[in-house]
């Protein structure tokens, strides 16, 4: 459910690389905007008795639900209340659905004076003022504990999610890193604690795996002080929100552009760190920490104007997918190398090799095979290809790629 999101196109996509999976259909009111190969894609209403028709059909064994968190903006397709995860789960028990994994978050825990170092999953909700979108999050858990409640044969797991960090995201608290300085509550210095896309969608593709009931932490090890992770991004730390009317310079940061939830107000001033033993028991090995997963986004960040030069939004088209897919006459590129643009145009032969250099391990594996082809065909400097060619060897040979 949700293919339509970041994180549910995301999930498909890295679901499509297990061949032991026979079946992966895609369910949303919009259409995909990751570009699948296996994946059958269905366009639908959020309609409960449809989904079921679509569930049994196909003989569905797993469901995973990445709606209840926009953790993009904006962002679109199905949105998940406490009303419509009702209606799901009435389908999955009507379709015979063997197991739930639902997509949560860190907010339904809350932020307070009160807080404890580190929440636990049976810590319950806070009860300080929350969001709509927060309010929304915690109707849909009570939902999802209910019916599990109910239902002691079924896997039914919750995956609460830290801050998570990526470069596809566009997030509240990422645009708030994003700026030249980062704001603070004068007198403030929360902790903050991160969690890597690629652990969220690693994490939710183990849950789909591994039989995992309950609610599970997915945060990286370690927490930072907010001024920590303005030094790691280079920025300075600018406490100039006031900690009384901070609602007040809230509502002008908006009137700026930046919007500041009543959610992320409350971290600004507390923070909030999460436990992540639990995931750890079941198998799951976090790829980064909270500090590795902050110096990515740096480099992602200093990167991003090349990598991205002249790459255009993914566009699902039905018959075009249909044609790609099943047509003989089809031929997949040899790659994707000729996005970055012309070999030393731009910015990229200003990089200096000792900034490339920096920068390479940090990158996706996709993204480094694009740069070696584009420095092979244009500046070649050999320690630039040697340090692309062993980090591309370690990727082998630990399969990480």
């Amino acid at each position: 459910m949700g293919v339509a999101s970041v994180w549910g196109g995301r999930l498909a996509a890295q679901l499509e690389q297990d061949p032991a999976l026979e079946t992966i259909v895609g369910i949303d009111t919009s259409d995909p905007r990751h570009e699948l190969e296996r994946t059958e894609f269905v366009r639908t209403e959020s309609d409960p008795s449809l989904i079921a028709r679509i569930i049994r059909a196909a003989e569905l064994d797993t469901i995973i639900d990445t709606t209840a968190v926009r953790d993009t903006q904006p962002d679109r397709g199905l949105r998940m209340d406490g009303t419509a995860m009702r209606e799901l789960l009435a389908a999955a028990e009507s379709a015979g659905v063997r197991k739930l994994v639902i997509k949560s978050s860190a907010e339904y825990y809350g932020s307070g004076r009160d807080a404890p170092a580190f929440f636990t999953e049976d810590m319950s909700a806070g009860e300080e003022p929350r969001s709509r979108a927060g309010r929304d999050l915690v109707e849909v858990e009570q939902a999802v504990a209910d019916f599990a409640g109910h239902h002691p044969e079924l896997v039914v797991t919750v995956l609460r999610c830290a801050l998570p960090v990526g470069s596809a995201l566009r997030t509240p608290h990422l645009s708030l890193l994003g700026l030249p300085a980062v704001p603070a509550i004068l007198g403030f210095d929360p902790r903050w604690q991160f969690v890597h896309e690629d652990d969220v969608v690693g994490a939710l593709a183990h849950a789909a795996a591994v039989d995992m009931a309950g609610a599970y932490n997915v945060a990286a090890d370690g927490v930072l002080a907010l001024s920590e992770v303005a030094g790691l991004l280079g920025k300075p730390l600018l406490p100039v929100l006031p900690p009384w009317g901070t609602l007040f310079a809230a509502a002008r940061m908006r009137r700026l552009g930046l919007p500041v939830p009543l959610g992320l107000l409350r971290e600004l001033r507390y923070g909030r760190g999460l436990d992540n033993r639990r995931l750890k028991t079941t198998g799951y090995t976090l790829r980064y920490t909270s500090r590795e997963a902050i110096l990515k986004l740096l480099a992602q960040q200093r990167l991003r104007p090349l990598l991205e030069r002249g790459e255009d939004e993914y566009r699902f088209e039905s018959e075009v997918e249909a044609f790609l897919r099943h047509s003989p006459s089809v031929e997949l590129p040899g790659g994707p190398a000729s996005r970055l643009g012309p070999p030393g145009a731009g910015g990229y032969s200003a990089l200096q090799e000792n900034e490339l250099l920096a920068v390479i391990p940090s990158l996706e594996t996709e993204a480094m095979q694009r740069l070696r082809e584009h420095e092979a065909a244009g500046p070649a400097r050999p320690a630039v290809l040697q340090e692309i060619d062993h980090q591309l060897e370690l990727r082998d040979s630990f399969g990480s790629g």
